[in-house]
């Protein structure tokens, strides 16, 4: 097992910053991921830790030892790609023993290795086919038993399950956390998708143009998002964006716009919010709630909207609106046909809403 450092960590690419110094603590044990929007940097840091990239400047620490320059078979980590990077000639069983024959591994002990990786990713059915007689999921547990072999320090994972339809990358991700909780090793994860990183992740770790815009827990970052664009890409559907201004009477605040009045509890923004400062507010589809369909939140706060859609998804429905100029989407828990055109009043929780400064797009809220 063990722990990960970087420090000032920077990739360059010709003129291009790629990576633009970031550091990041990962705990012995923990499951951490990297996600944000293609081009951001998550797989180039990756690729770095696994020693595929060199690494223009910073610090590398594996374990309390500086990895920079060290190969990366000498570095303790195992990686699966996206690619699942099999050899098409060899058999399930020859795939899983192929590195462990290249490091001279004892004969007794590569057996004890591959028989655990047999039975934790279940793969005894498959051990004589090869790598083309498998469904794409079969194909990711020979590529993830390939490293689980290899007894590493560290997992790395490069957007494996992309490759997968909607089914199957379900069931991948029940079984990669799980297999991490079993073995407890340290494991860093990269992907595009919000929901993999919400679902799998001790710690997330947003990033957004070769920088880390927030990281935390998937609780913390869903619940205070440090700025916009974390907001806006952490949670599904998307968080609703309303241009408004601040409104001071006495000591009382608002955000205003011209289809809604939200008072504020200005403890919460640490005394940020002064009188006619622009902002935007985000409120989440889970927070405006269809009239009849939940709890009032918050009093009388309420919005009324023009239906232009409707997604019906079994459990509820994602019901898309226009008020004035504004499109917004609302979460309804109890599924009803609703037709185009339908006028409807959704209440709002008020006390959910997200202050963001207009220039700096900067979270305003403090607590």
């Amino acid at each position: 097992m063990a722990d990960v450092k970087v420090r000032e960590l920077v990739k360059v690419y010709g003129r291009q910053l790629a990576v633009r110094g970031i550091d990041l603590d990962i705990p012995d044990g923990a499951f951490v991921v990297l996600v944000g929007p293609s081009g951001c940097g998550k797989s180039t840091t990756l690729r770095m830790i696994a020693g595929l990239e060199n690494i223009s400047h910073g610090e590398l620490l594996i374990n309390g030892k500086r990895a920079n320059d060290l190969p990366s078979r000498d570095r303790g980590v195992a990686m699966v790609f996206q690619t699942y990077a099999l050899y098409p000639h060899l058999t399930v069983k020859e795939n899983l023993a192929f590195s462990l024959k290249l490091a001279k591994v004892d004969p007794a002990d590569m057996d004890r290795r591959i028989d655990g990786a047999i039975e934790a990713l279940e793969l005894q059915p498959y051990l004589d086919r090869r790598p083309f007689e498998l469904s794409g999921g079969q194909r990711q547990r020979v590529a993830m038993g390939r490293a689980i072999v290899r007894e590493p320090d560290v997992f790395l994972f490069d957007e494996p399950l992309s490759n997968l339809d909607a089914k199957l990358r379900n069931q991948m991700r029940v079984e990669i956390k799980r297999l991490q909780h079993r073995l407890g090793v340290t494991t860093i994860y990269v992907t595009h998708d919000q929901i993999e990183a919400m679902t799998l992740a001790d710690v997330i770790v947003v990033m957004k143009d070769g920088e880390i815009a927030q990281q935390g827990t998937p609780l913390e970052v869903f619940e205070s998002p440090a700025n916009k664009f974390v907001a806006s890409f952490i949670g599904s559907p998307q968080i609703n964006f309303f241009d408004g201004v601040i409104k001071q009477n006495g000591e009382n605040f608002a955000f205003v716009t011209p289809e809604i009045t939200i008072p504020l509890d200005a403890a919460s923004y640490g005394g940020a919010l002064t009188d006619g400062q622009r902002v935007t507010g985000g409120l989440r589809p889970e927070d405006i709630i269809p009239q009849g369909h939940g709890m009032k939140p918050d009093g009388e706060i309420s919005i009324r909207g023009e239906i232009t859609l409707t997604e019906l998804l079994g459990n509820e429905s994602l019901l898309f609106a226009r008020c004035g100029s504004v499109d917004f989407v609302a979460r309804m828990q109890q599924p009803r046909i609703v037709a185009d055109g339908e006028n409807l009043r959704f209440h709002i929780a008020g006390s959910r809403l997200h202050l963001f400064d207009a220039d700096t797009e900067v979270s305003l809220r403090t607590t």
